[in-house]
């Protein structure tokens, strides 16, 4: 995978973006075969989710009435369904949040809340009375 190569070279934000996006789709499809994929996947996903946060424009296609249009992003929400299977929903709850800044995820961070609500709940009853 050359994907550190093609950060390197002259690009745009939305080039990064969209190199970014299809590696994690790649390492996606070949998980079972390569052991290091879910890591490299998490740390590429991250990547574009800040490339994205500091350069809108990376995701950006169209302003209607000075609000920005965004293409769809694939790459976060599967880190955030991979976290979601290891259970660790506090993060991936993070992850949609900041997602939901360019209105996607936003259905998300509801499923994600309370899922999280209801393991704090659960939590609370097992520890009982104080």
């Amino acid at each position: 995978m050359r994907v550190w190569e093609a950060l390197e070279t002259p690009g745009s934000a939305m080039d990064y973006h969209f190199v970014l996006q299809h590696a994690v789709s790649q390492l996606w499809a070949d998980r079972r075969s390569d052991p290091d994929a879910l890591e490299l996947l998490e740390v590429f996903a991250l990547l574009d989710l800040e490339l994205m946060e500091a350069a809108p424009q990376a995701v950006s296609f169209d302003f209607t009435d000075d609000e920005p249009s965004f293409v769809r992003v694939s790459s976060v929400p599967q880190l955030i369904e991979l976290l979601e299977r290891e259970g660790a929903l506090v993060e991936a709850l993070g992850l949609a949040r900041r997602l939901a800044r360019f209105g996607q995820g936003e259905d998300l961070v509801e499923q994600l809340s309370g899922k999280v609500a209801l393991l704090a709940s659960e939590a609370d009853l097992e520890d009982g009375p104080a």
